[in-house]
């Protein structure tokens, strides 16, 4: 076990080379090593829609004839049905290699097990569960999706050290500015690992945010804004710059260029989050404003908080949502303080 773990390690290394450019798709790293010990071919993962880990893998070892006597490790399981590419469990069987260490099992429901079914009934070695938690962890928004039938949630504020996320929206400074520019960047970071972004009527109305990665070399998500009465003014970036965005709503289904209306009932986040991920987004993040956030913290609706805590302090305002969880991690960052509060951590 130490030595699968060992491999484990490097293939969770290349997994990660994928953030950002997988989605919907899973990140997967994968190392193959031959007979004498020593890695003979790696790959990953690198685009929705691309080859699979386990496939440059096979394709990065100069010698096939290796292939009869090594051992492939993979952090997810290998797929077992046609989708944009070949099964990988077919592939593996057909190269004739031995043994297969996984890291989890693929939640997907078209995988779900019948890939490691499918290799142990070609009589091939199996070892599951090696460094599962690791592995399951690097794919939270993918697992979340698939296994709740929602996106997995981020949550996502910049409050002042007296706990205040704006003024009051005749002071003047709307928004509020307590990122630096090294945070800012790393939270644009952050938008573009996920699929969808949202926020609130209040914050696209006082804000006119624009929900791009512009200060980060990332794709940019789909922007949702949640308005229950429509109650926004026609000319917001969000409407007009050409981006689609999706706007959930208690009035109208209607689509305008790229700008889609949605009539659903917003009593509850799953009706929306439902409907996200039967588009196929499998993490979104929240970035407010207050009624949004809080309400998603009160229905349980969320998986992850980012909360950013700047050392200025402005006295008055609208506070901060109210999130009784411990944190798991906090970093100081450029003068700033950015906590990370995981449910069920």
């Amino acid at each position: 076990m130490p030595i699968d773990e060992k491999y484990m390690r490097r293939a969770l290394q290349l997994a990660r080379l994928g953030a950002g450019h997988t989605s919907p798709n899973p990140m997967v790293g994968a190392v193959i090593v031959g007979p004498d010990g020593t890695i003979i071919g790696e790959g990953w993962h690198r685009q929705c829609g691309q080859a699979h880990a386990e496939v440059n893998a096979v394709a990065s070892v100069k010698d096939d004839s290796l292939l009869k006597e090594s051992t492939i490790y993979v952090t997810l399981e290998p797929c077992s049905h046609y989708g944009k590419t070949p099964p990988c469990a077919r592939l593996l069987i057909e190269r004739g290699i031995p043994r297969v260490v996984v890291g989890c099992l693929d939640p997907f429901e078209k995988v779900a097990g019948r890939g490691v079914a499918m290799l142990r009934e070609a009589g091939i070695e199996v070892v599951a569960g090696v460094l599962e938690q690791e592995c399951r962890n690097l794919n939270r928004r993918f697992m979340t999706a698939h296994t709740a039938g929602r996106p997995w949630v981020q949550l996502k504020w910049a409050q002042t050290a007296d706990g205040f996320i704006a003024l009051p929206p005749d002071a003047g400074e709307n928004p509020l500015h307590m990122s630096t520019p090294v945070t800012m960047k790393l939270m644009h970071r952050q938008r573009s690992l996920c699929d969808a972004i949202v926020v609130g009527a209040a914050t696209a109305r006082i804000d006119d945010p624009a929900l791009t990665t512009r200060y980060w070399p990332g794709k940019s998500p789909l922007r949702v804004v949640m308005s229950r009465g429509l109650s926004l003014s026609d000319n917001l970036r969000l409407l007009t710059d050409g981006r689609p965005t999706v706007i959930y709503n208690g009035v109208k289904n209607a689509v305008q260029g790229v700008v889609e209306y949605v009539k659903l009932d917003t009593t509850h986040p799953q009706a929306w989050l439902q409907d996200l991920y039967r588009r196929g987004v499998t993490s979104v993040m929240v970035e407010g404003g207050l009624r949004l956030l809080q309400w998603l913290i009160d229905a349980g609706a969320w998986d992850e908080a980012r909360i950013e805590v700047s050392p200025r302090r402005v006295g008055h305002g609208v506070k901060a949502p109210r999130l009784d969880v411990p944190p798991i991690a906090q970093y100081h960052i450029d003068g700033n303080t950015i906590t990370l509060i995981r449910q069920n951590a």
